[in-house]
């Protein structure tokens, strides 16, 4: 009897970690349209866009999270870091930087078909310049 209470917990246990990796299991990897943008504003991670960097948008990866995004019509790949949110157009998966865009050569269209999935490496924390300028502004008084 003791036996199957102890079975019992490490199966409920087994869940209860596995349903949030469920439940991401779409952002781990996915394939759709993608396009790409160059703005001179701040991210939603607080730092500047910089079209001249490797970056991308994504509605739910936390900051930091590098992804392979594969363009499917040619087969090039690129690695990029999510410091953004978006896209906020129905039918798009990722909005990646004008510089990710020329490594998968599809700035002249815009948009593209494209498959991507979180690189091996794990999150690096990123800062948020303006949090960190607004704390430490803050603190004078």
């Amino acid at each position: 009897m003791r036996l199957n209470t102890v079975k019992c917990a490490a199966l409920l246990a087994t869940i209860v970690i596995a349903l949030p990796l469920a439940a991401q299991a779409s952002a781990i990897g996915d394939c759709g349209k993608a396009s790409w943008y160059a703005l001179t504003s701040r991210t939603a991670s607080g730092e500047m866009m910089d079209a001249s960097k490797l970056t991308a948008a994504h509605p739910n990866l936390p900051f930091g999270t590098r992804v392979q995004v594969t363009n499917v019509t040619n087969g090039r790949s690129v690695v990029v870091r999510i410091n953004d949110r978006g896209p906020f157009v129905g039918n798009r998966v990722i909005d990646l930087s004008k510089a990710a865009a020329k490594h998968l050569s599809f700035v002249s269209k815009g948009v593209t078909k494209v498959c991507f999935s979180t690189a091996l490496a794990a999150p690096v924390p990123e800062p948020r310049p303006a949090a960190a300028a607004w704390t430490a502004r803050n603190q004078l008084y």
